[in-house]
C-alpha cells in the first residue's frame, strides 16, 4: 500500500513537472496556408516543431534556429513567437503536427510543454459548377471525422451569406446564387471554413423602366454571369426572342405579342422582325441583351420580354414594364395673357408610394416647383411662357423626365396690331375701289347722254303743225 502511495506521488508530481500532451484538431484544404502555434513560456530554452518523427524547425534562446525546407517542405516559416505555417499544403503533409517547448527553472530543473496538432484534409465540390437558374447543384462536403466520439456539424453559406442547407445534398439555384458558397465545419470550438465556386447562368433586368417624348428609352436585359456564350451554347441554347405586349390608355394589357428581334447563334446576333425603332446593344458579346430608343412614344408603354430558350425544356425569361410620363395642356400649348390654363403631368397609372412628381417651371414664372402632377392657373402671364419641365423621381433619383413649351401672347400683341391694321387698310381700299367705280359709271353715264342730243338742225321745244 505504501508504494502504491509513492508511485502515485510521483506520478502527480511528474505531471507537474512535465509537459501536457493536448492535441487540438483543425481543417484545411489542398494548397491553402496552415497556421499552428506554439505554447507560450516565459524563460524558454528550446522550441522544436515535428511531423511524424521529423525536424521540420527549431529554435533556441540563444537566437540560433533551422527550418528545414528539403523535399516537400519547401514552404514551412518560423514566426518570431514560434508558430509554424505550412503555406500551399500538400496532400501528403496532412496529419500530426507536436511543437515541445522546454523552459528553463530558477533552480535549473527544466519542464516540457507540448501541444499536438491533428490536420485533416477538408475537400469541397460543386457539381456541376456551370448551371442554369431553376436547374439542382450537388454540394458534397468532407470532412473526416478525427475520432469516433467526434463528429463535426456541417452546414453551408450561399453567396449572401444566408445559410441555406445543412450537411451535403442537392440544392435548386437561382441567379442570385452565382458566387462562392461556403462549407462551414464545427467541431467543439473551432470553425473551419471551405470555399467552391458555382456559376449560375440567368437574365437580369429591372422590372420597371420609365421614358417620355422627351427621355431617351432604355429596356435592359443582360447576363450577369462571367461566361461565354460558347459555355452558353454548351448549356443547349437553342433560341432567343425580344416580344412586346402593348398596353392601353386604361392599362389594359394586350394578350397578341409582336415578336421585335430573334437571337441568331452563328454568330450571335440579332435578327429584325418589327423593331418599332428599337435598336440592339453593340456589346452583345458581352452578353447585354439590351434594347433602346434615343426618344420614347406613347406607343412604348407596355411589358416587353426577354428570353433564352434551351432544349432541356428550360426557359429564362424577364419581363421589363415600361411607363411613359406625358404631359398634357388644356386648352393648348398657345395660349393669349391672361386664359386659364391646366397642365396635367403623370404615368397614366397610380404613382406607387415610392415615386414623386415635380415640376420645374420656366425662370420668370411666379411658380415655384410644385410637387403636384396637375397645375390650375387661372390666368397666365408671359413669364408662363417657356419649357415646363415635370421630373419623375424615387428619392433623389430621376428616372425620367417630360418637357412642354408654352407660347404666352398679350392681349394686344404687334401681331394682332398687324391684324388689325391689315384688316382697316383692306376696308379702306374696298371702300376707295367702290367709290371710283361708282364715280367712274356716273361720268360715263353723262357722257352717253351728251352724244345722243347732239344735230345740224335743232328745233324749239313744242308743238308743230305738219
Amino acid at each position: 500500500m505504501e508504494k502504491f502511495r509513492s508511485a502515485l506521488l510521483l506520478l502527480l508530481l511528474s505531471a507537474l513537472v512535465s509537459a501536457s500532451r493536448a492535441q487540438e484538431v483543425t481543417y484545411a484544404e489542398v494548397g491553402q496556408p496552415v497556421s499552428l502555434t506554439c505554447p507560450k513560456t516565459q524563460n524558454w530554452g528550446h522550441l522544436e516543431w515535428l511531423f511524424g518523427g521529423r525536424e521540420l524547425a527549431w529554435r533556441n534562446h540563444m537566437g540560433g534556429q533551422k527550418v528545414n525546407t528539403d523535399g516537400n517542405w519547401k514552404e514551412l516559416a518560423l514566426s518570431p513567437d514560434g508558430s509554424l505555417t505550412v503555406n500551399n499544403i500538400r496532400p501528403e503533409q496532412f496529419g500530426i503536427y507536436v511543437c515541445k517547448v522546454s523552459e528553463s527553472g530558477s533552480s535549473g530543473e527544466g519542464t516540457e510543454k507540448a501541444v499536438s496538432y491533428k490536420v485533416l484534409r477538408l475537400t469541397v465540390s460543386a457539381e456541376p459548377s456551370l448551371v442554369l437558374s431553376g436547374q439542382t447543384v450537388t454540394l458534397v462536403c468532407e470532412a473526416p471525422h478525427p475520432s469516433s466520439r467526434q463528429t463535426p456539424e456541417i452546414h453551408w453559406l450561399d453567396p449572401q451569406g444566408e445559410k441555406v442547407k445543412r450537411g451535403n445534398g442537392e440544392v435548386k439555384v437561382s441567379g442570385r446564387h452565382s458566387g462562392q458558397w461556403t462549407c462551414v465545419v464545427t467541431l467543439g470550438q473551432r470553425t473551419h471554413r471551405a470555399h467552391v465556386s458555382v456559376t449560375v447562368v440567368d437574365l437580369d433586368s429591372p422590372p420597371l423602366q420609365y421614358t417620355s417624348k422627351s427621355s431617351p428609352l432604355s429596356i435592359p436585359c443582360s447576363i450577369p454571369a462571367h461566361v461565354s456564350w460558347e459555355q452558353i451554347k454548351a448549356l443547349g441554347l437553342q433560341e432567343g426572342h425580344w416580344h412586346f405586349f402593348p398596353r392601353s390608355a386604361s392599362d389594359l394589357l394586350s394578350s397578341e405579342a409582336q415578336r421585335l428581334f430573334s437571337l441568331s447563334l452563328d454568330p450571335v446576333a440579332w435578327q429584325s422582325d418589327q423593331t418599332r425603332g428599337l435598336s440592339s446593344s453593340p456589346d452583345l458579346k458581352n452578353r447585354n441583351l439590351s434594347l433602346g430608343r434615343r426618344k420614347g412614344d406613347d406607343g412604348d408603354r407596355g411589358d416587353y420580354v426577354c428570353s433564352l430558350k434551351f432544349d432541356n425544356g428550360l426557359t429564362l425569361s424577364r419581363t421589363v414594364r415600361v411607363d411613359v410620363l406625358e404631359i398634357v395642356s388644356a386648352p393648348g400649348t398657345d395660349l393669349i395673357s391672361g386664359q386659364q390654363l391646366n397642365l396635367s403631368c403623370s404615368l397614366g397609372v397610380p404613382l406607387t408610394s415610392d415615386l414623386r412628381l415635380r415640376w420645374i417651371p420656366p425662370e420668370g414664372s411666379s411658380l415655384q416647383r410644385p410637387l403636384s402632377g396637375r397645375l390650375a392657373i387661372p390666368a397666365v402671364s408671359a413669364g408662363d411662357g417657356g419649357k415646363w419641365r415635370c421630373e419623375l423621381r424615387r428619392n433623389d433619383t430621376l428616372l425620367t423626365s417630360a418637357v412642354i413649351t408654352l407660347k404666352i401672347e398679350s392681349r394686344l400683341s404687334v401681331w394682332m396690331l398687324v391684324i388689325i391694321c391689315s384688316a382697316a387698310v383692306i376696308v379702306f381700299l374696298l371702300l376707295l375701289l367702290g367709290f371710283l367705280c361708282r364715280h367712274r359709271r356716273a361720268q360715263k353715264m353723262r357722257h352717253m347722254r351728251h352724244r345722243l342730243c347732239q344735230c345740224k338742225n335743232p328745233k324749239p321745244k313744242g308743238f308743230y303743225r305738219t
